[in-house]
């Protein structure tokens, strides 16, 4: 597969996974954006664009020192992207959305700044596993990029007050799929009046043995 033909099909994917997204209610109006790793720089959604309604021909085009290459206008959270790209190479994707469940949590009051959530079910423990938060500071502030970058080698994602979860991932689908399951792990943890225990250590060790789930 040549170079042109995988950006291509990696074009299409980050749309096709924006529209999924939003369809499904992970984020609304121009709200979120999403980003993936090429071989001559990233592929980054515009500024203020619904991802809904992505067109591939616009995705913006970066290059590998951060220059605007083609597209339309990068996202205003560019660096932010960067950051995380720039201390785990691991990380081919990086999804952030404004998804209701977990703004909610910021706003109602997270279980511990180090872990949003306690470990409640395996699946979340297996797809995203421990998550912090970010204090508040307004979009696309310089110092919340650093924050972010200074832990992505330490776990899969980060959740920022009052705006929503940042995640990152090997591929766009398990990047999506990771997001899911943190949303879905806020909506349950929300829903229920009696907050149920966190899963044992025992528990988690079997699950990090099993499945090289780290929490």
């Amino acid at each position: 597969m040549s170079c042109g033909s995988s950006e291509s099909l990696l074009r299409e994917e980050v749309c096709e996974v924006g529209a999924s997204l939003h369809a499904r209610g992970y984020t609304t109006g121009t709200a979120g954006n999403i980003s993936v790793r090429l071989e001559d720089g990233w592929l980054i959604t515009p500024t203020d664009a619904c991802l809904g309604r992505l067109d591939p021909a616009r995705l913006a085009k970066v290059s590998p020192n951060g220059e605007w290459v083609s597209g339309d206008k990068p996202s205003k959270t560019l660096a932010l992207h960067r950051g995380i790209y720039g201390k785990n190479a691991e990380a081919r994707c990086v999804l952030h959305t404004h998804s209701t469940h977990l703004v909610a949590l910021t706003l109602a009051g997270v279980w511990s700044p180090d872990a949003v959530l306690p470990p409640i079910t395996p699946y979340q423990v297996m797809k995203i596993g421990r998550v912090p938060l970010v204090a508040y500071a307004r979009p696309g502030a310089t110092a919340v990029a650093e924050q972010v970058a200074a832990l992505a080698a330490q776990v899969r994602g980060v959740l920022l007050e009052r705006l929503g979860p940042v995640v990152w991932e090997s591929t766009i689908s398990r990047a999506s799929h990771a997001l899911e399951e943190l949303e879905e792990s806020a909506r349950l943890w929300l829903m229920l009046e009696r907050r149920p225990a966190p899963l044992t250590v025992a528990q988690l060790s079997e699950l990090d043995a099993v499945f090289g789930a780290r929490w």
